[in-house]
């Protein structure tokens, strides 16, 4: 029989915190920004609706279950993008984040394409930038998130962020701040 508040592994705590740790040291969010989850079978773990990434508490990775239950009032706002990922692509891990040089590049072009070796490596050339005309949590913002992710590792949410996978929380970080340093030089070079 399933446990009905199965407890967050010290292990999950541990690569939650690290990377949201990360995530405000790069200045990828704000101190309230971004949101990380990791599926796990059935289950989704995921931060609380409000929770400072960079100072991740105790209480503040939350699990909910793939389809929409009772526990999703504690987690993210994000947690229908979040769940239309799992559901539409193989990713184990996603990291949602604020990086001010890719938004910036969001609002002005529909791709950002690096020049830069890492990111081309990385991110496999051109990332595609998704509009919405709701930004956070809304049904439409995940359906043209969970399609362009379908064939990339990151995309952009027109003035809103980015949201990247991977098989890791690490792995789905990396693509985040390869994106945004791949953005910096694209500014320098203006």
């Amino acid at each position: 029989m399933e446990r009905l508040d199965p407890i967050i592994d010290a292990d999950v705590r541990e690569r939650f915190s690290a990377v949201g740790r990360d995530l405000f040291l790069t200045g990828a969010i704000s101190s309230h920004g971004g949101n990380l989850s990791e599926r796990h079978g059935g289950r989704i773990f995921i931060t609380r609706r409000g929770a400072m990434l960079g100072r991740l508490g105790d209480l503040d990775v939350v699990w909910t279950r793939t389809s929409a239950c009772d526990r999703d009032a504690e987690c993210s706002r994000e947690l229908v993008v979040h769940r239309a990922l799992y559901e539409e692509t193989a990713t184990r891990a996603v990291v949602h984040a604020h990086p001010v040089h890719t938004i910036a590049r969001s609002i002005r072009y529909d791709v950002i394409t690096p020049v830069d070796s890492e990111a081309l490596y990385v991110l496999g050339g051109a990332v595609p930038v998704v509009r919405a005309a709701e930004t956070i949590g809304s049904a439409e913002a995940a359906s043209l998130l969970a399609e362009a992710l379908a064939g990339h590792p990151i995309a952009v949410l027109a003035t809103h962020g980015v949201f990247a996978i991977g098989a890791t929380l690490e792995e789905a970080l990396y693509h985040v701040t390869c994106l945004e340093a791949a953005c910096r030089v694209l500014d320098l070079l203006e």
